[in-house]
């Protein structure tokens, strides 16, 4: 019997080779935080935006400014403080002496990879200025609406232990992530060989090592391909199982809302391309639906208190759903 080959219907070598070639690039200065680069990259070519959560010291900037560094595109970073305005984040309307007429200047948040450092800091008014950027990628300032040019990718990073100075995002804020990403320490082999390539490095600039090869329009291009991944209709009712369980669940006080569900299929969608298939599987749906649902999901005040971790609760709600043959 001849050997039987499997042909993809869908060219995903370009994806692929671009995603090595990221992994690569970003592990010449990162050592280890597979989990985090890889999720990264699932939510930019998902078209969805990351919420990095972890201790100081764990590379959550420099990881997205690396990020930022290998796509050719527009990079700013919006370092988040109490006292920044909405119109230091979207821009403000000031007056021309020179034409006599008021002029747009455009804020920070135009570009197309945008880093903000420590997005709990703001106040509730600053956050608001992001929902609509988020969402619709688009600003409305003085009754005009300004559109932003694709892809447009919000990286952020929030310390979960300092509370001083902190606002807690809303539930609102939180839906617009598509992935929560929390960053852990990295075991003693991994801290011994950011030690060793620290002495090495002898005080060369870690960013400088990485060079933009991810075209704008290669990210789009992407994009579109991976629409195109096939998802089964019994696994698109297995998505929708979970998330029924996580809204008639004494253990959660509030339960994914619909655009969970639709970001799970997109980012299991995303995962299949990264995984050489054209296809969806359970598997990739198990996998997103922690980062997708653990910044969605708000324990009940008993668990709280009891110190439950929602990911516990997020496994034992895919366990208890039978998985599609």
């Amino acid at each position: 019997m001849e050997n039987l080959e499997f042909k993809n219907r869908i060219d995903l070598e370009n994806i692929n080779a671009t995603a090595q070639k990221i992994r690569t690039e970003i592990g010449k200065v990162i050592v280890g935080q597979h989990e985090m680069i890889e999720q990264i990259l699932i939510a930019i070519l998902s078209n969805g935006h990351v919420l990095i959560e972890g201790v100081p010291g764990v590379a959550k900037t420099l990881t997205a400014k690396l990020f930022a560094k290998s796509i050719s595109g527009d990079f700013s970073r919006i370092q988040f403080t109490p006292d920044l305005m909405p119109s230091d984040v979207t821009g403000t309307t000031i007056f021309n002496m020179n034409t006599s007429k008021f002029e747009f200047k455009r804020g920070p948040i135009f570009g197309n990879v945008i880093l903000i450092d420590e997005i709990n800091r703001a106040p509730a008014k600053t956050q608001a200025a992001l929902f609509e950027v988020m969402e619709e990628r688009q600003i409305t300032v003085d009754g005009k609406t300004y559109k932003l040019e694709e892809p447009f990718i919000v990286l952020s990073t929030q310390n979960p232990i300092e509370q001083e100075g902190t606002y807690r995002l809303p539930e609102a804020q939180l839906d617009r992530f598509i992935f929560k990403i929390n960053v852990g320490y990295p075991n003693i082999e991994e801290e011994i060989k950011i030690l060793e390539n620290k002495h090495n490095n002898k005080g060369v600039d870690e960013l400088s090592i990485i060079e933009p090869f991810l075209t704008k329009k290669d990210i789009i291009n992407y994009r579109q391909k991976i629409k195109e991944i096939k998802i089964d209709k019994n696994l698109i009712k297995y998505i929708t199982q979970i998330i029924s369980k996580t809204r008639n669940n004494k253990d959660l006080f509030l339960g994914a809302s619909p655009r969970a569900s639709i970001n799970i299929m997109k980012t299991s969608k995303t995962l299949a391309s990264l995984r050489k298939r054209d296809f969806v599987i359970p598997d990739d749906i198990k996998a997103v639906c922690y980062p997708v649902l653990r910044h969605r999901l708000i324990l009940s005040p008993e668990k709280e208190m009891e110190g439950v971790a929602v990911e516990s609760i997020i496994k034992q709600i895919i366990d208890s759903v039978e998985v599609p043959r």
